[in-house]
C-alpha cells in the first residue's frame, strides 16, 4: 500500500502518456522528460491523452508500484499547462484531491507549514 505523506515529493508529467507503457517505459519517462531518478522515492504521477485515468509510479526500496485510476464517468478537470515545463510538483493534499477527480489549483488547504505562535 502507498501511503501519501506530507514530505513526499509529487512529480505530475505535464505531457499525455501512452497507457501502453508499463513500469519499464515509465521510469524511462522519468529520466528522459522529467530528468529525475525513479529509484529516488518520489511519486510521478502520469495522465492519458483522454485526461479519464491517471497512473502514479513509486519506489519503496523493495520494488515499484504502479497504481491506476480511470474515471467511471467524466475526465479529470484539472491538469498542469505549464508547456515550457516537462513535469510540476504537487503538495500531497494537492494530489489527493486530484485522485478524487477535483481540482487541486482551488481548493483551499491550510499550508504545509506555518509558524507558531509562542505563548503568553
Amino acid at each position: 500500500m502507498i501511503q501519501i505523506a506530507p514530505q513526499m515529493r509529487i512529480l505530475v508529467a505535464v505531457q499525455p502518456v501512452d497507457f501502453r507503457l508499463g513500469i519499464d517505459g515509465l521510469m524511462a519517462l522519468c529520466r528522459q522528460r522529467l530528468n529525475a531518478d525513479p529509484f529516488c522515492g518520489t511519486l510521478f504521477v502520469f495522465r492519458n491523452r483522454r485526461g479519464t485515468a491517471l497512473r502514479v509510479l513509486a519506489y519503496d526500496s523493495q520494488g515499484f508500484w504502479l497504481c491506476h485510476k480511470r474515471l467511471s464517468s467524466g475526465r479529470f478537470r484539472f491538469w498542469p499547462t505549464e508547456a515550457s515545463q516537462a513535469g510540476c510538483t504537487l503538495e500531497a493534499t494537492e494530489l489527493q484531491v486530484l485522485l478524487m477527480g477535483g481540482d487541486p489549483s482551488s481548493t483551499r488547504v491550510a499550508p504545509a507549514w506555518r509558524r507558531l505562535e509562542r505563548a503568553a
